[in-house]
């Protein structure tokens, strides 16, 4: 009689321990989920006028960065535009002040960031922004393939270029508007990531894209926990595909590709808060889904799609390579 009483205490046990880790289990994600929610639809933005008057935004005349520039130009904050072409800055410039009724002031950097060495670029950006309060840095400046290529069809001076636009500038340019921020103990820095470096196990036939972006990562990362003390707020953020001249073949806006008008809503509201973010929602919708997958799975349909991006772009300008 006690040992069956005994047994069926420790059935109920054992029933009882995976019912309470399943509902332990369903808490934790139904939190998430709401912390989720919170994030995309409803915390506020911060006050980016607090930081300081004036952004520094690179790559600022297409694409995300021309969107953001824009974008932070509505929020009242002056523009430091960095770029390679003069006539491109002119116009991006004369396009914002035009917007806004001269009610932001703009000023242009020329720095064509895949010749300058990086001690050139800190100095130019040091000479542009003196006497200005910069409390924004974007580096959304970036350098992708003209279409997937293996990495030995890359010419020697396009893979430099790689290398200085996505990882080099960034830093020096970093260096270049932290003394600032320092002496006035607030400031945030912005690090346009990619979602080919960490949302899929690889990214094949966009190696150097792919590469140079997970340096951008570990970069906000490690200075986020360097100055978060000296009131200095850094963040990656990692964008699934936007509808830029990038990556041809996903330049038109959908569902999951948004235009960058519509990403960079997304991104302003994030400034200030995680180390490493997704600002569209349905960018981190489509990360969770991806996650899902086996990555033998995601390397061979990647793979697969950029052969057949390749092939077409390689027979309509009859670019010659080796066979593979």
């Amino acid at each position: 009689m006690i040992f069956s009483r005994s047994a069926m205490e420790f059935q109920d046990f054992i029933l009882i321990v995976p019912c309470c880790l399943g509902f332990i289990s369903l808490c934790k994600t139904f939190i998430r989920f709401l912390k989720w929610v919170w994030v995309s639809f409803f915390r506020p933005a911060k006050n980016l006028n607090e930081y300081g008057s004036w952004a520094l935004v690179t790559g600022s005349t297409d694409g995300i960065g021309k969107a953001l520039a824009f974008e932070l130009a509505s929020k009242g904050i002056n523009l430091v535009l960095v770029g390679r072409n003069p006539s491109k800055l002119e116009a991006t410039s004369n396009e914002i002040r035009e917007r806004f009724a001269r009610k932001v002031d703009v000023k242009d950097i020329v720095i064509d960031l895949a010749k300058f060495s990086g001690e050139e670029i800190s100095n130019m950006v040091e000479e542009g922004i003196k006497g200005l309060d910069v409390g924004i840095l974007i580096n959304n400046a970036g350098m992708g393939p003209p279409y997937p290529m293996f990495i030995h069809e890359i010419e020697s001076e396009v893979l430099e270029s790689f290398m200085r636009v996505n990882m080099d500038a960034a830093t020096w340019v970093t260096r270049a508007v932290l003394p600032g921020m320092l002496q006035k103990k607030k400031g945030a820095i912005v690090n346009i990531g990619s979602g080919s470096s960490m949302a899929v196990p690889a990214f094949p036939l966009c190696t150097l894209y792919a590469s140079t972006k997970a340096y951008l990562a570990m970069f906000s990362r490690c200075i986020g926990l360097e100055y978060e003390e000296h009131g200095i707020d850094v963040q990656c953020q990692v964008p699934l595909f936007v509808a830029t001249k990038m990556i041809r073949g996903f330049n038109t806006a959908s569902l999951f590709t948004p235009s960058p008008e519509m990403y960079s809503k997304a991104s302003i509201r994030c400034i200030g808060y995680e180390h490493i973010c997704t600002p569209y929602w349905l960018h981190s919708v489509q990360w969770l889904l991806i996650q899902r997958l086996p990555d033998a799975l995601l390397n061979w349909y990647l793979f697969n799609l950029f052969l057949k991006m390749r092939k077409r772009r390689m027979e309509k300008y009859k670019v010659s390579s080796v066979n593979h």
